[in-house]
């Protein structure tokens, strides 16, 4: 009998470092959407901050911590990265457990911002798109969530099966950003 073992999306594909630039992934335990029940928005919230120590984050916006975090994810739906959902929320919410089928990369350095705007058409100036603000978007030619964690620290997502191609876009867009250094 064949022996299978789990892999993550990015075995082999990261880390990578290209001058001060660095592209790693994150593993979250658990990946879950959340879609609240019609009129249930505020009581998911509350069940949420009773649950995992976070409200429900408006449009655009992440609530948490490292390690347990909840991002706006489009229209009237959440995603949980971290802790499973406590069985609480289903009462306010459809759950669907989403842990297999993202990859998740961390891009940070000196240039993080420019390798983005090479890919994305949000305007990610520290200005506009500042910590904490999360985005659906376009990345290369790849449905994405972009999110800023610090100053020159994001955080993006594919689908689980464009992870190879999302590595080669963002290893070519650090090594044109670092160039240039």
């Amino acid at each position: 009998m064949v022996d299978l073992k789990a892999k993550s999306p990015c075995a082999g594909l990261v880390p990578v470092q290209v001058g001060s630039l660095r592209l790693s992934e994150e593993m979250p335990a658990h990946m879950t959407a959340i879609a609240p029940y019609l009129g249930q928005d505020k009581a998911l919230s509350e069940a949420l901050k009773g649950a995992h120590g976070m409200a429900a984050p408006g449009a655009g916006r992440m609530t948490g911590r490292r390690g347990a975090r909840a991002l706006w994810f489009g229209q009237r739906m959440i995603l949980l990265m971290g802790p499973a959902p406590d069985a609480a929320l289903a009462e306010y919410a459809a759950l669907s457990d989403q842990s297999d089928g993202w990859a998740v990369l961390r891009l940070e350095g000196r240039g993080a911002q420019d390798v983005l705007a090479r890919l994305t058409p949000l305007d990610l100036r520290a200005a506009t798109f500042r910590r904490g603000h999360t985005a659906r978007s376009e990345c290369a030619h790849m449905a994405a969530s972009i999110s800023r964690f610090g100053d020159e620290a994001f955080q993006i997502m594919v689908f689980r099966s464009m992870a190879a191609t999302l590595v080669h876009d963002l290893k070519t867009a650090m090594g044109r950003v670092a160039a240039l250094e």
